[in-house]
């Protein structure tokens, strides 16, 4: 029996979640896995009614559970940062979330902006730094407000923590089995001393995975590559700061926020799965926005508590929609609402 939480979020969060459980439910009678469910109610409404974003609490009662769905949080009328800090890095940072992984992969039916470039081209992942580096907070404001203000934030990297999350890369390359071959991405020429510590610990974990071929690059090498030779990458590690950026650039070249997932991840505890998308809320309520990335989270968190056959049927069914059925991956162009989307979904799962 898995103990599911369940954050809907803002805006069309609790839309897409639905899809998201919906296939859930369906997959769990096929494969005959039990499963519950407990909904938490936070995000801009809850912090709009009570100035509450997410308790100790709470936060202990997630640490609990064997896995978090996230449909997603943003306000139009919060300002940004209090959600943000006081939700998401407080999940991640709080149940020691330390590696977001992001699938990059292009299926087969799906658009990419780059030319030339099909699915054997598109599919590798992105293993990046959660719980560090600039977005600890680390910094301050001298003299701020005037003309001589001061603004300074600081990239904190551990031994530990840059360790673990190499060692993490290296295992999943490993387990990947495809190209076997690790990429650091990073700036070693001009931060120095973080990056210096990253490569370092880079070459000397890789000396105990003798099968698996490594590389570096600047962060800046990365992104013209990702769009240039994708199919050069099977699995690229790297800090919290460039993890965020290549990961959206990877979300596009894979056909758009409408199809990519990721999860943020703690082998030893809690992970938490979400689409990688806003709430965006202008689509909130008009039963129109795509719901397959919040899906393919789902497929993320079942393949993660070690439902294989789930996963794999779950991710077969996304597949023939994108083949078969959607016009678009954007929003009002699919073709289908969103909860036709799900529908899709589940009946090819069934099928």
């Amino acid at each position: 029996m898995y103990k599911i939480a369940v954050i809907p979020g803002d805006g069309t969060g609790p839309e897409v979640i639905n899809e998201g459980l919906k296939v859930l439910k369906a997959v769990s009678q096929k494969v005959r896995f039990k499963y519950e469910t407990v909904h938490y109610d936070l995000g801009g409404e809850r912090y709009k009614r009570t100035g509450e974003t997410l308790s100790d609490v709470l936060l202990e009662e997630l640490r609990s559970t064997d896995a978090i769905y996230l449909g997603a949080i943003g306000h139009p009328e919060v300002k940004p940062g209090i959600l943000e800090k006081g939700i998401l890095l407080k999940i991640r940072f709080g149940l020691d979330q330390y590696v977001n992984l992001r699938p990059v992969k292009l299926y087969p039916g799906v658009e990419t902006p780059l030319k030339d470039k099909g699915p054997d081209d598109i599919d590798f992942v992105v293993v990046r730094e959660n719980t560090e580096g600039l977005y600890v907070g680390s910094g301050g404001f001298i003299k701020r407000g005037t003309s001589d203000e001061i603004a300074i934030q600081e990239s904190i990297n551990t031994r530990k923590g840059v360790e673990r999350c190499v060692r993490y890369a290296y295992k999943l390359c490993e387990k990947r089995g495809k190209r076997k071959k690790l990429t650091l991405c990073g700036k070693t020429n001009v931060l120095t001393y973080a990056h210096d510590l990253w490569q370092r610990v880079f070459d000397e974990v890789g000396k105990e995975y003798p099968g698996i071929a490594t590389d570096y690059a600047h962060v800046d090498a990365i992104c013209m590559w990702m769009v240039k030779n994708p199919e050069w990458f099977d699995v690229i590690v790297t800090d919290n700061m460039f993890g965020d950026i290549i990961t959206d650039l990877g979300a596009i070249i894979q056909g758009g926020m409408g199809i990519a997932a990721g999860g943020n991840i703690n082998p030893e505890g809690t992970s938490m799965f979400e689409p990688i998308g806003g709430s965006a809320p202008k689509y909130t309520g008009k039963n129109m926005v795509n719901p397959l990335a919040a899906i393919a989270a789902c497929q993320m968190m079942l393949e993660h508590l070690g439902e294989e056959e789930a996963a794999l049927l779950v991710e077969r069914a996304i597949m023939k929609v994108v083949a078969h059925d959607l016009k678009s991956l954007s929003a009002g162009k699919m073709g289908y609402t969103t909860t036709e989307v799900g529908d899709l979904v589940v009946n090819y799962m069934r099928g």
